[in-house]
């Protein structure tokens, strides 16, 4: 059953948003090193409940936050949230060192991602 492993946050500022999260929950930032302006997230440690995220820089003023269901076959899942009603708002791309990625809408609109795992995505 694909559960959420990720959640991303789009902000207009990123070093204020960051220290906004710090200051409020004590979350970590770490800039990634990939072909986009992104940090990751750490929330808390593994051994308590909870899933860490990503921040990223807005691209467009009515981008929402996003949470990403982990999946065995992204081509699959796709195909499934097609048939039953969603659709497809980013294709599939891939996320470098990370896995294949979508971002997909659900019958009422909202937007959610869907991951494949793969190391050699690139």
């Amino acid at each position: 059953m694909p559960r959420p492993i990720h959640f991303e946050i789009p902000v207009r500022d990123p070093e204020k948003a960051k220290e906004f999260y710090s200051k409020v929950f004590g979350w970590e930032f770490h800039k990634w090193d990939g072909p986009m302006e992104y940090w990751t997230i750490t929330t808390g440690p593994n051994s308590q409940p909870g899933i860490n995220g990503g921040l990223m820089r807005k691209f467009d003023p009515a981008q929402p936050c996003v949470n990403t269901m982990d999946v065995e076959n992204l081509d699959q899942a796709i195909e499934t949230v097609l048939a039953s009603g969603g659709a497809i708002a980013l294709p599939k791309m891939p996320v470098p060192g990370i896995g294949w990625l979508a971002y997909c809408k659900d019958i009422d609109g909202h937007v959610f991602g869907v991951l494949q795992p793969d190391a050699s995505a690139a």
